[in-house]
């Protein structure tokens, strides 16, 4: 399971020309799933994201966490974040999960989020053509591989 966090000052996704949601300060977190994720893949990655300090504190250090400031997020599937560009200038996607096995972890990530954050978490819309808006914050943004715990 692989994410993309972006520290975002707000953040919006759109389907067909809708607001599907929406968030002010917090993080926008792009989720890649591949087949050999588990439920122990969301719960490592969702305790690690609300903890990561990389919120200023008052020195303007980053030592804040998303719980810290009270932040929000937005989710949203990515699939091409398990792309595989080793073979020629087409990505393939073969390790990228499929919808019976990505939906019902990603559901379960929201879930979790929602748990430990206390709070409603925004997303897109599984599988759709979605248009992601963001203001990055410092920018900061972080890469996490739920196979690369070491």
């Amino acid at each position: 399971m692989r994410v993309v966090i972006q520290r975002v000052s707000e953040a919006s996704v759109k389907i067909n020309q809708r607001i599907a949601g929406a968030i002010q300060q917090g993080f926008l977190i792009l989720l890649g799933i591949e087949n050999e994720d588990t439920q122990e893949d969301v719960d490592w990655l969702c305790k690690k994201i609300v903890n990561l300090r990389v919120f200023p504190d008052e020195e303007g250090l980053m030592n804040k966490s998303l719980l810290d400031i009270d932040g929000k997020v937005l989710l949203i599937s990515q699939f091409t974040l398990h792309a595989s560009t080793k073979k020629g200038n087409r990505p393939s996607f073969i390790k990228a999960a499929k919808p019976e096995v990505a939906i019902p972890l990603y559901e379960s990530f929201k879930i979790s989020l929602e748990s430990l954050l206390r709070k409603e978490v925004a997303t897109g819309e599984f599988g759709a053509d979605m248009k992601v808006s963001l203001i990055n914050d410092g920018p900061v943004t972080i890469i996490i591989d739920s196979k690369n715990k070491e």
